[in-house]
C-alpha cells in the first residue's frame, strides 16, 4: 500500500458546509474533483487530475478499510466510512467517505465520491478502531474486519453475528418459539382449543414482526418524505431490520449526492452571481470609459481636422516658397552670369588699355627720336647757313610737332594709367561681386532645396495626417460600435445574475444544516408588482 510521508499530526478542520467531491475511473484515477476538495488537499488541480486516489491517503489508514472499499464499489454497491486523508502539507483532515458506483448495462463504469465532515465521537471511536486494525495487521492476526463499511469480526462472536445476519427469519424464532411452547402446553387439550391458542400465538408473532417491519418502512419514509420536502439537514443511520436495511443504505447514499450537488450548485451559483456583479459592474466601468474615449476620439478627430486644415495651408504656403526661391535661384544665377561676363569685359578692358599704353609708349619712343633727329637737323641746317635756312625751319616744325606729339602721348599714357587703375578697382569689385553672387547662388540653391525638401516633407505629413484622421475616424467606429456591444453584454450579465438569483432561489427549498433559516416564500403580491413595472 501506498505510503504518503511525512505527516505533520496537525489536524485540518473540515467546514460543516462544505462537501468534497471527486470522481475515479475503475483504476482509481482522478477525474473530476470540485473546489472544495482541492482546496482542502493542498494539491492544484493539475496536481490532482489522472492522478491516483491514493496520493491523498494518510499512512494511519489500516489496508482493512480500502480492501473492504474496493470491494465492496467493484459488486456494484455503495460504500460508507470515515477515512482519515492526508494533506500535502501533511496535515490530516478526517471526512465520512460515501462511495457510489456509477453503473452502465449492470456494470461499474467510474466511482463517485463524496465526502462530508465527520461528528467528533465518531472519529474518535475510528481512530481507536484503526489503530488497533493496524496492530492486528502488524501482528499478522486480524480479528476487526469491515464488511460493507461495516465492522465485523473474526471470532466466535463475529460469526454467532454472521449467523443471526444472514437469517432473516430469526428475528422471528422467539415468535415461533413461543408457539411451539404454547403448543407443548396445550398438549392434551382438545384439538379446537389447541389449534385455536397455537393460531393466536403465531398470529401474535407475525403481527409483531410485521410492526417492527412498519416501524422500519415508517421511518424510512419519514426520511424520504423530509428529502422530498428539500430538507437535507438530516442523516439517516442504518437499522438492524435486516430487511429494510438495503433500502436505508441506498436512501442515506442518495441524500449524501443530493447534499453534495445542492451544496456544489450553491457554492457555484454564488461564484457566478458574484463574478456576475463583477462583470456587470465592469461593464458599466467599461461604458462609461467607452463613452469618455468616444468623446475624446471626436475631439482628437476635430483636432486632427484643424491641424490638417493648418499642415496644407503651410504646404501651400511652402509650395508657393519653394517657386519663388526657384525663381530668385535664377534670377541669381543670371545675376552670376552677368557678373561673370563684365568680369571678362573688364579684363579684357585692362588687356587693351595695356596694349594702349604699349602703343602709347611707342609714339611717345618715335616723338623722341623725331625730336632728336630734328635737333640734328637743326645742326645741320644751321651750319649749311644760308642753304640751310628752309630746311632749319621745317626742322623746327618737326621738333615743335615731336614736342606735342610726345606731350600729348604722356598725356594719354596718363590717362591710359588712371584708366587702367580704374578697371583693375572695377576689376577686383567685379571678382568681388562676382564671389558674392556665387556664395549667393550657392545660399539661394541650398535653400531652394531645403524649401523642396520642406514642400516634400508637408507633403507627406499631410498624407500621414490624412491616414490618422481616417484611422481615428475608424476607431470612434470601432468605439461606438464597443459601447454598444458594450450595453449588450452588461444586458446579458445582468439577465445572468438574475437567472442565477433565481435558481439560487430555487435551491434555497433545500436545507442542508439545520441551522439553515427556514424556506421563506415570496409574496404573491409583491411579485405581481414586480412583473408589472418590468413590463412597464
Amino acid at each position: 500500500m501506498r505510503s504518503n510521508l511525512p505527516v505533520s499530526h496537525r489536524e485540518y478542520l473540515l467546514s460543516s458546509d462544505r462537501n468534497l467531491v471527486s470522481t475515479t475511473d475503475l483504476k482509481g484515477r482522478i477525474l473530476h474533483c470540485n473546489a472544495p476538495f482541492i482546496e482542502v488537499s493542498g494539491y492544484s488541480r493539475d496536481e490532482l487530475l489522472g492522478q491516483p486516489h491514493n496520493l491523498i491517503r494518510h499512512p494511519d489508514m489500516p489496508q482493512e478499510a480500502f480492501r473492504d472499499l474496493w470491494a465492496t464499489i467493484e459488486s456494484g454497491q455503495p460504500w460508507s466510512g470515515l477515512v482519515k486523508n492526508r494533506r500535502k502539507n501533511g496535515d490530516h483532515y478526517w471526512v465520512q467517505a460515501n462511495v457510489t458506483p456509477l453503473m452502465e448495462d449492470g456494470k461499474p463504469v467510474a466511482f463517485l465520491s463524496v465526502r462530508s465532515r465527520a461528528a467528533r465521537p465518531r472519529i474518535e471511536a475510528a481512530e481507536a478502531l484503526y489503530a488497533r486494525m493496524r496492530e492486528e495487521e502488524q501482528a499478522g492476526r486480524l480479528v476487526h474486519v469491515l464488511h460493507r463499511g461495516q465492522l465485523r469480526r473474526r471470532d466466535w462472536r463475529g460469526r454467532l453475528t454472521g449467523l443471526w445476519s444472514s437469517m432473516p427469519w430469526l428475528d422471528h424464532l422467539p415468535g415461533y418459539a413461543g408457539v411451539g411452547a404454547l403448543g407443548l402446553l396445550l398438549a392434551g387439550q382438545p384439538a379446537w382449543l389447541a389449534v385455536g391458542a397455537v393460531a393466536l400465538a403465531a398470529g401474535v408473532a407475525a403481527a409483531l414482526s410485521q410492526r417492527r417491519l412498519r416501524r422500519s418502512l415508517g421511518r424510512v419514509e419519514h426520511y424520504a418524505n423530509q428529502l422530498a420536502a428539500g430538507d437535507l439537514s438530516r442523516n439517516l443511520e442504518p437499522s438492524g431490520n435486516h430487511q429494510s436495511r438495503e433500502l436505508e443504505v441506498a436512501l442515506a447514499q442518495l441524500a449524501v449526492n443530493i447534499r453534495s450537488l445542492v451544496s456544489d450548485t450553491r457554492i457555484e451559483l454564488e461564484q457566478m452571481n458574484r463574478v456576475s456583479r463583477e462583470i456587470a459592474q465592469g461593464n458599466q466601468d467599461l461604458a462609461q470609459r467607452t463613452e469618455s474615449q468616444a468623446a475624446s476620439l471626436e475631439e482628437a478627430a476635430a483636432s486632427m481636422e484643424e491641424i490638417t486644415a493648418t499642415v496644407r495651408q503651410s504646404k501651400d504656403t511652402t509650395h508657393q516658397a519653394s517657386g519663388v526661391a526657384g525663381e530668385l535661384s535664377g534670377v541669381s544665377r543670371r545675376s552670376a552670369q552677368v557678373v561673370h561676363s563684365v568680369t571678362e569685359t573688364m579684363g579684357g578692358i585692362t588687356r587693351s588699355s595695356q596694349k594702349i599704353a604699349d602703343i602709347i609708349q611707342v609714339i611717345d619712343s618715335i616723338a623722341f627720336q623725331t625730336n632728336i633727329l630734328a635737333l640734328n637737323a637743326a645742326v645741320e641746317s644751321a651750319r649749311a647757313g644760308e642753304h640751310g635756312r628752309g630746311f632749319a625751319v621745317v626742322a623746327g616744325e618737326v621738333r615743335a610737332l615731336a614736342q606735342r606729339s610726345s606731350t600729348a602721348a604722356r598725356e594719354i599714357k596718363q590717362l591710359i594709367e588712371d584708366s587702367t587703375e580704374q578697371v583693375q578697382a572695377a576689376e577686383r569689385q567685379a571678382d568681388s561681386a562676382r564671389s558674392s553672387i556665387d556664395t549667393t547662388l550657392k545660399s539661394v540653391e541650398s535653400f531652394a532645396t531645403l524649401i523642396g525638401d520642406i514642400d516634400r516633407g508637408a507633403q507627406e505629413q499631410l498624407q500621414g495626417i490624412s491616414q490618422m484622421h481616417e484611422v481615428i475616424q475608424q476607431m470612434d467606429g470601432f468605439t461606438q460600435q464597443n459601447a454598444g456591444m458594450v450595453q449588450q453584454l452588461s444586458a446579458a450579465a445582468q439577465q445572468m445574475q438574475k437567472q442565477s438569483g433565481e435558481v439560487s432561489a430555487a435551491l434555497r427549498v433545500f436545507r442542508l444544516e439545520s441551522s439553515d433559516a427556514r424556506t421563506v416564500l415570496p409574496d404573491a403580491v409583491e411579485l405581481r408588482r414586480a412583473a408589472r413595472l418590468r413590463a412597464a
